[in-house]
């Protein structure tokens, strides 16, 4: 889907390919080995391509519920969503988490359901399952013409057009026909006669059913607008980026820990969402992902890091075509741009000119599978160490260091996690590890005031009690009735079950 955005946009010029032309069975945005070996994404890509005079920047994000942490966090970065989903299955678990996010920011979604060319569930149940489990209002703006082996095209509702092109999974086909009267006898001459009726009889239902639609309804994302196709054939694609660059919001503003930032403030302001480590692994570079919430950023000028209360420049400040990156001298609200980094940022940080605040709301959530790091290669020590800390930065998981021994234990949402980690540390270290799993319930950070009280459950739970890559004590409960136990026991200790009061203390 991102990959015929990218080719509608005149970003690259047939699918799969890569600066060389050549076709591959990899998607653009799938950089990472392992993502073409699996054939999923992995992590969070970003690509930017010029459409009707139109700048659009697109964070391609993991659809595989195990990297949904990636996701979600990415998502406090954009400005509105389009959400695909697959016309046999439906409404998955994690597309149900995820639009919990973007309700709860009142992020405007658009709904594409894709892979109309085969066999799946009928539209009007599919719009039915969208609004029962979504808890949103839906609004079809396009209307597919059949399905699977039927699947003639998509009906452009919201323009009241019919553009037709020849399936084509590589490039675009020139139109068939173009059709703007859908009582018209060329309909049924290029679709049949019986999918053309069928056609008129269920856009005459869903116009009786549906509310007309509201632009004001969609951006305080009150309203989904849906719509139809199947990507890998480019039926419905063009119709929805049509229409996206129409209703779509400009750059909205962020809420700081002293006011809200507007895309018109004067100063500027941005925050990083995402690390990424080798990005190019020939380089071993570290790139921090930046959000410009306001102002304009300059190369080669000096801001300030609010976390360290230093000040940094950036000679090198890059945009993004997937893995293809180039140097700029200039950005703007809404821009995504890459910073080489050292070491310095961490996910949260807020980069800025003038006074010191903090940007809010960066998502981080509590491990629900455990597994102990072990080193199968005593003379790769250096490499694991520098690997493991990287990809931690990157917050695809997190680690907790048990003493004795310095036994690192890592967290994660998802077991595809640990494979990936392994596959990285293995190919872009040098390091081989593997992983034990552990059988932990929750890990939970502690707090108090009552150092007596904090010492005393340290000393009681010895066996249970880690430290994060930032120091501070992780309690690692065995079961959830454990966790209600030491709660009770310890009233003056706080359990936190996610890792966010850390911004608090650092900022």
């Amino acid at each position: 889907m991102t990959e015929k955005l990218l080719l509608f946009g005149g970003a690259i010029q047939s699918a799969g390919a890569v600066k060389n032309n050549k076709i591959k069975k990899s998607a653009t945005s799938d950089f990472m080995e392992i993502e073409k070996q699996r054939g999923i994404s992995v992590a969070t890509s970003v690509m930017a391509f010029e459409y009707s005079g139109k700048q659009i920047n697109i964070l391609d994000t993991p659809g595989h519920k195990d990297f949904a942490e990636d996701t979600f966090r990415t998502l406090t970065a954009v400005d509105s969503v389009i959400l695909v989903i697959d016309c046999a299955n439906g409404v998955e678990e994690q597309t149900e988490r995820l639009m919990e996010v973007c309700r709860m920011r009142k992020t405007p979604v658009i709904i594409f359901i894709n892979k109309m060319d085969r066999d799946g569930k009928d539209p009007f149940e599919l719009l039915d399952e969208l609004e029962s489990s979504l808890d949103i209002k839906v609004r079809p703006l396009a209307w597919p013409i059949g399905m699977g082996d039927r699947f003639k095209g998509v009906y452009n509702i919201y323009d009241k057009n019919l553009n037709l092109f020849a399936s084509n999974k590589t490039k675009i086909e020139k139109e068939v026909v173009s059709l703007s009267d859908i009582q018209s006898s060329e309909l049924d001459e290029y679709v049949g006669e019986g999918p053309a009726n069928e056609l008129r009889e269920e856009l005459e239902v869903v116009d009786g059913v549906y509310d007309p639609f509201s632009r004001e309804d969609y951006l305080a994302g009150d309203v989904a607008p849906v719509f139809f196709g199947s990507a890998v054939n480019n039926f419905g694609v063009k119709e929805l980026l049509d229409t996206f660059v129409r209703i779509s919001p400009s750059p909205r503003g962020r809420d700081t820990d002293m006011g809200r930032m507007e895309p018109t403030d004067k100063k500027f302001s941005g925050f990083v969402f995402k690390i990424h480590a080798n990005l190019d692994p020939k380089h071993r570079d570290r790139i921090a992902f930046l959000r410009i919430v306001s102002g304009k950023f300059e190369r080669n000028t000096f801001y300030n890091h609010v976390r360290l209360d230093k000040k940094f420049k950036f000679p090198n400040p890059t945009s993004f075509m997937a893995q293809d990156k180039s140097v700029i001298d200039e950005a703007f609200p809404g821009d995504v741009i890459g910073l080489y980094d050292t070491g310095n940022f961490k996910i949260g940080d807020t980069l800025n000119e003038g006074e010191r605040f903090m940007f809010k709301g960066i998502p981080s959530f509590s491990p629900e599978l455990f597994q102990e790091l072990e080193n199968l290669d005593p003379l790769k020590s250096k490499q694991l160490e520098k690997g493991i800390t990287q990809l931690m930065d990157e917050g695809v998981a997190q680690m907790f260091i048990q003493q004795p021994g310095n036994r690192r234990i890592i967290g994660t949402v998802g077991q595809l996690q640990f494979e990936v980690i392994a596959y990285r540390l293995e190919h872009e270290y040098g390091a081989k590890a593997r992983f034990v799993p552990k059988n932990y319930h929750k890990a939970c950070w502690i707090t108090s005031d009552n150092e007596q009280q904090l010492s005393d459950f340290l000393r009681a739970k010895a066996n249970y009690i880690a430290k994060d890559k930032d120091d501070n004590y992780v309690f690692l409960a065995e079961t959830s009735f454990l966790l209600q136990m030491a709660e009770k026991d310890y009233p003056d200790i706080t359990f936190h079950k996610t890792s966010e009061f850390k911004l608090e203390i650092d900022s």
